[in-house]
Order: C-alpha cells, then sequence, then structure tokens
C-alpha cells in the first residue's frame, strides 16, 4: 500500500510558475513509476507528465510539453512537477498517481492516487 499526499498548489498569476510536490509513504517508492494527471472544471481527468522508475525516462502531454518539468527523488520519496510559463487553460486539480508497472498515459494503469491539489491560474 501506497499513500500519496500532493502540495504545492495555489493561485498564480499567467506567466508565473509553480513546483508541486507528491510525497510517498512506504519504502518501495523507488519500485514505482509515478506520474501526474490533471482534472479541470467540467473535463475528464487527463495525463500530464510520467517518470520511470529510477528517473532516466519521461514524457509529456503535447500541451505541458516544454513549460512543465517531472522529476524525483527516491532518497525523499517525492516527485515533483515543476511549472513555468503558466497559462489559464493549466487550471486544474492535480493528482500524482504511482504504478507497479511501466508508466503509461492511461489513467487506469496507475494503482495508487492521492487526493489532489488545485493549481488556479489567473489571466
Amino acid at each position: 500500500q501506497v499513500q500519496l499526499v500532493e502540495s504545492g498548489g495555489g493561485l498564480v498569476q499567467a506567466g508565473g510558475s509553480l513546483r508541486l510536490s507528491c510525497a510517498a509513504s512506504g519504502r518501495t517508492f523507488s519500485s514505482y513509476g509515478m506520474a501526474w494527471f490533471r482534472r479541470a472544471p467540467g473535463k475528464e481527468r487527463e495525463f500530464v507528465a510520467d517518470i520511470n522508475r529510477i528517473g532516466s525516462f519521461t514524457s509529456y502531454a503535447s500541451s505541458v510539453k516544454g513549460r512543465f518539468t517531472i522529476s524525483r527523488d527516491n532518497a525523499k520519496n517525492t516527485v515533483f512537477l515543476l511549472m513555468n510559463s503558466l497559462k489559464p487553460e493549466d487550471t486544474a486539480v492535480y493528482y500524482c498517481a504511482a504504478s507497479w508497472g511501466d508508466t503509461t498515459m492511461v489513467e487506469s494503469d496507475y494503482d495508487y492516487w492521492g487526493q489532489g491539489t488545485q493549481v488556479t491560474v489567473s489571466s
């Protein structure tokens, strides 16, 4: 069992930056592929970024590529999402997720989820 707790959300102006963190419980954090998803108001939850177990491979949704960076610190059981050049359309609840298997863009492939953190970008 893994518990995930996100933090770092908030209100920011367009063009600004935020760094989200997701702290995981347990001793096996390095065994999980990790990802960030988001759900905007009135929309389905969508993939944002993922990172493999050792942090050597990442992938991004086209809408955030070049602006967002996912990283992880296995010694601290934490995954991060650095978000630069934020846009109003990035407004959403951001969730981190953990997978025993390979990381994918598919929500159902993830085994554990955090409760989410709100990010609001004003224009």
